[in-house]
């Protein structure tokens, strides 16, 4: 395989560019390299469709900004039912605490380690960047059999699944759809949770400071994680942990608020909090002594799920305006009210979460403080029912709820052709069982499978860890089993 020549000149690979399969390696090089957060991936996918007409290949954008991109098939290939690779563009944009890094203009520094690729104190972008790679890598290779291949790259996955909500009806021809974002090496997934944003917006009243301290409060290090997949572990929720502090603190000593904020995008678990406190002089000591003996307690609670615990308590100049009393005592109480975590396991699929929330998102912005929610369900009365408890929390603090970006679960297909011929030939490869399963995250297929119900869903990848934090990282021996295992899928793709 010869990696295209449309961009290699004067171009500087990285290390990960000769990883095998080379071809996807240097494709997803190449894609490190183009800056692609949530709502800035426009220049990656300009880039494809400029390669892609380079390639003579049929290539067209819809009116939500998805790529689609078609690839005639092989010779003798020509009587098997066409296929769709599908993969999103973006990434989501998250850093370690002191790395300067501009998502929407710097590139990924991606690095081996190990058996792993990593990136340099950010996401890697993994999730799904291996995936949009194979189906380039397919696009461009010249050595692979496979029927009519059409590759679907769809827009803000990460966001929202807005290209995926938008994606343009009766513009696929394909009979199935391997979707490319499932992130565990020997798994076959067929059904994923459906998700719902919440964002809550609670009013705070503002007055002139009326104390002579203040104090920044801060934690970080948690582990973070994909809130839909790592959903079920131990690990903490930092705006949870936070507010926990803060209640326990606001129990024992007056303090005002004058801003709190904690994460940065709805469908990562946060992994830092902050907030600026307060306080009258002769208590600042003991509000400081309140902070760090909850502080130490939950360090030691949480030593072994979070084993990087950290908080930092400092003096800050005092602001000019603070919240109120009863606001500061409302916001507390708020946060620290809310749900987060699991709500039910699947009585249906064992080890499967059914319905959970994460709280992303805490920021102040004037006076308001705002929380962004994402919620999840495999099932739709799941989310009716976080529905019902946010809207009653909220008429109790008297904040606004603002429910967005309903989009169904997939529900597995009894009926599917392309399950059981994908797990046959995972099963030779791996020289064990692959598992079939279902996720408790969002896949697009639910999405896709509304717009195009006829079509036939399977999802595959490898195993990518910590996917939507700074630790996330890709196993490279299971890339070239995933690869394997896409190119013997397409060589043995269906009769018409």
């Amino acid at each position: 395989m010869i990696f295209s020549q449309f961009f290699t000149k004067g171009a500087s690979m990285s290390e990960i560019s000769t990883l095998s399969p080379q071809l996807l390696w240097q494709w997803f090089d190449k894609v490190c390299s183009i800056p692609h957060p949530s709502y800035h991936e426009n220049e990656l996918a300009e880039f494809i469709v400029n390669w892609a007409k380079s390639k003579n290949l049929f290539v067209e954008r819809d009116e939500a900004g998805n790529v689609l991109i078609r690839k005639p098939a092989t010779a003798g290939m020509e009587n098997r039912q066409t296929i769709a690779l599908q993969a999103h563009l973006d990434m989501v944009p998250q850093a370690n605490a002191g790395t300067v890094h501009d998502f929407k203009k710097d590139p990924i520094q991606p690095y081996i380690d190990g058996e792993w690729v990593k990136a340099k104190g950010t996401t890697l972008g993994a999730d799904n960047g291996i995936g949009l790679a194979s189906c380039l890598a397919v696009l461009d290779s010249d050595d692979l059999a496979h029927p009519t291949i059409e590759v679907l790259l769809t827009m803000t996955e990460e966001a929202g699944m807005e290209g995926a909500i938008g994606l343009r009806p009766n513009w696929l021809t394909a009979d199935i759809m391997i979707n490319t974002d499932t992130e565990e090496n020997g798994e076959i997934y067929i059904g994923c949770a459906g998700g719902e944003n919440v964002n809550i917006t609670l009013p705070v009243f503002l007055v002139p400071h009326q104390q002579d301290a203040a104090l920044t409060f801060t934690l970080k290090g948690l582990q973070g994680g994909h809130s839909g997949c790592d959903i079920h572990t131990t690990r903490a929720n930092a705006i949870k942990v936070f507010a926990r502090i803060l209640e326990e603190a606001y129990n024992k000593v007056e303090f005002q608020i004058s801003a709190v904020q904690g994460g940065s995008v709805r469908n990562a678990i946060p992994r830092e909090a902050h907030a600026t406190l307060i306080v009258s002089a002769e208590n600042k000591e003991k509000l400081t002594a309140c902070l760090t003996q909850t502080a130490e307690q939950l360090k030691t609670e949480l030593r072994i799920a979070e084993p990087n615990f950290q908080f930092f308590i400092e003096e800050a100049d005092v602001p000019e305006q603070v919240f109120d009393p009863a606001s500061t005592a409302r916001v507390i109480h708020f946060i620290n009210a809310l749900p987060n975590g699991v709500v039910r396991n699947s009585d249906v699929v064992e080890n499967v979460v059914e319905t959970s929330l994460s709280i992303g998102v805490l920021s102040t912005k004037e006076s308001d403080v705002k929380a962004t929610i994402l919620a999840r369900s495999l099932i739709e009365g799941g989310k009716a029912d976080i529905r019902s408890k946010i809207r009653s929390l909220a008429t109790l603090v008297g904040a606004e709820v603002d429910f967005s970006g309903n989009y169904p679960g997939w529900e597995p297909n009894p009926d599917s052709k392309i399950t059981p011929l994908t797990k046959a030939i995972y099963d030779d490869i791996l020289g064990y069982e692959s598992q079939i399963k279902v996720i408790h995250a969002g896949l697009e297929c639910g999405l896709i499978n509304k717009i195009y119900p006829n079509m036939d869903f399977v999802s595959i990848g490898p195993t990518i860890l910590n996917a939507h934090s700074p630790d996330e990282k890709v196993h490279i021996p299971a890339v070239e089993t995933y690869w394997k295992l896409l190119t013997r899928l397409l060589a043995q793709a269906p009769q018409k």
